[in-house]
């Protein structure tokens, strides 16, 4: 099979090309190597310089692919509304761009990088009423070191629960809308195209080849960073935060069976996945991972600081994609977190 990567110079289109090349497809790599994602790192050999937003002037790189796997996007929060625009051009404009493309060269079959922010807050249950939606947690709750949502029903802290596919999605952040619109062009574009699209809706992602100390880093390699400064890793609100950390070789072990499988939709087939390890984590239990993996005698400091625009919990069933794509991830957080604290990252 032949395969157009876009970000494939990325840390997990890195890691996506070589499980590809692994299974004996061909790789069509293309990366318009932003320097928040690649600092001031050279474009590997075969790598094509091209921006996504100007996919129809390259169309002719898509005659002959079988399938497109659509990794490149800007990431990181959004925090500022004057983000809004470069969001909307890298994620936005540069899918719609790319799907156009696709038709024109005749490509049916796409699996697109999505995330778990799409969902906004996880799913919550009341022992006594069963499951609620909460409101945004309040400002006053916030600085009064209450970080759980409670019943709106009965005031009750909630519990969380496994959040599957079908549930409601709510982003809470610039990045977030900006995925979410990729999935509804994707879709609308299987839909008219008689296309198909895979959307894989990653949790936190982490491992080898990570960029240091950027938006793309994560939490777990800013941690790792504070330790190589001889600092205790900084962890918000309470430290109780539940997150699903999956390695990036099952990120691009799922990216293999995603494309595999899309090559056999059936027109206007839409389908989404959570990718995640299955084995939910506390940012605290993160932290101390990786401190273990150094060896440091330091210890994270709980600092009850918060973000207002985070979630409290949000942890993905794992049910789904190993039903129908067969993937399961094979490395844990308790091996795998430890182990990146020494891996290689990328300057």
């Amino acid at each position: 099979m032949r395969v157009l990567l876009t970000g494939s110079a990325g840390f997990i289109g890195s890691a996506v090309e070589s499980a590809l090349a692994a299974r004996g497809h061909e790789v069509v790599g293309v990366d318009l190597m932003l320097p928040e994602a690649h600092g001031t790192s050279q474009a590997p050999a075969g790598t094509h310089r091209l921006d996504v937003r100007d996919a129809l002037q390259w169309v002719e790189l898509l005659r002959g692919v079988d399938a497109v796997c659509h990794q490149a996007a800007l990431v990181g929060a959004g925090v500022r509304v004057g983000d809004l625009p470069a969001y909307a051009s890298h994620n936005d404009l540069g899918t719609a761009a790319l799907l156009a493309a696709m038709h024109e060269a005749g490509v049916a079959s796409l699996v697109l990088a999505s995330s778990m922010v799409v969902y906004g807050e996880g799913r919550y249950e009341c022992p006594a009423h069963g499951h609620q939606v909460p409101p945004a947690r309040s400002r006053t709750s916030l600085d009064a070191g209450d970080f759980e949502n409670h019943c709106p029903r009965c005031g009750d802290r909630l519990a969380w629960a496994l959040v599957e596919e079908s549930a409601r999605l709510d982003p809470r952040s610039t990045y977030a809308a900006s995925k979410l619109a990729q999935e509804h062009y994707a879709a609308t574009w299987a839909r008219q195209a008689e296309s198909a699209v895979v959307a894989l809706r990653y949790h936190n992602v982490y491992g080898p080849g990570m960029p240091r100390d950027t938006p793309y880093s994560g939490v777990a390699a800013m941690f790792r960073s504070s330790i190589e400064r001889g600092e205790a890793p900084k962890v918000y609100e309470d430290g109780g935060q539940m997150r699903d950390f999956v390695h990036v070789a099952d990120v691009a072990a799922a990216n293999v069976l995603a494309i595999e499988a899309a090559v056999g939709f059936s027109a206007g087939g839409v389908a989404a996945y959570n990718v995640c390890s299955g084995e939910p984590v506390t940012i605290k239990r993160v932290a101390d991972l990786v401190i273990s993996g150094t060896g440091s005698d330091l210890a994270a400091e709980v600092t009850g600081q918060y973000r207002a625009g985070d979630v409290r919990h949000v942890v993905a069933s794992p049910r789904l994609a190993r039903e129908e794509l067969g993937f399961s991830a094979a490395v844990s957080p308790d091996e795998g977190l430890p182990a990146f604290a020494v891996a290689p990252l990328r300057a």
